[in-house]
């Protein structure tokens, strides 16, 4: 249960995460009590830790209320990311994420290709099965040539694409 200020009403003696951290004491009023709560300290120690506590309260004031919960999140991201790796934080992400589309495209381009070429090798071997056209040939394909594209298909398609987003907190998004 909430009081007006969105605080919930057990923790109006507690101090928030940030207010703990500061070590100072947390106002009916405070700006960061909302987004941080007392059970989720990592969350604002991560902030504090790239941002520093001065520069997310002047941003978090600057905003108008109903855009603050977004803006947390995305400095709680922003700062995970940057904890994670400090030089290209969510930069690095994105463009870990992009080489993997750049790749999956490719895959894609390929395996659709193929199938392009198979319905038409199945259509020139049924159209000379049934004798439409006397004069085709069912092109051959050797044993060799079989087994270097089943080695191309294991070497393209057993690249691991998991993405660890289980240290992003599940709690990232709720305000």
């Amino acid at each position: 249960m909430k009081d007006s200020s969105g605080r919930n009403k057990q923790d109006a003696t507690s101090p928030c995460a940030a207010c703990k951290l500061l070590r100072r004491r947390c106002a009916q009023d405070c700006v960061f009590s909302p987004y941080f709560p007392a059970d989720e300290p990592q969350k604002f120690a991560n902030v504090h830790k790239v941002f520093g506590a001065s520069n997310v309260n002047k941003m978090l004031q600057e905003l108008p209320v109903h855009q603050r919960c977004d803006a947390v999140s995305s400095m709680v991201y922003e700062a995970n990311a940057r904890v994670r790796d400090p030089v290209y934080g969510c930069v690095g992400a994105i463009s870990s994420l992009q080489q993997q589309i750049d790749v999956l495209q490719t895959q894609l381009a390929i395996a659709q290709a193929e199938v392009v070429h198979m319905r038409m090798r199945q259509a020139t071997s049924v159209s000379a099965t049934t004798g439409a056209n006397s004069n085709t040939t069912t092109p051959t394909v050797s044993p060799s040539s079989t087994k270097m594209s089943s080695a191309r298909h294991k070497s393209l398609f057993s690249m691991d694409m998991v993405v660890d987003q289980t240290s992003m907190g599940e709690s990232l998004w709720s305000c």
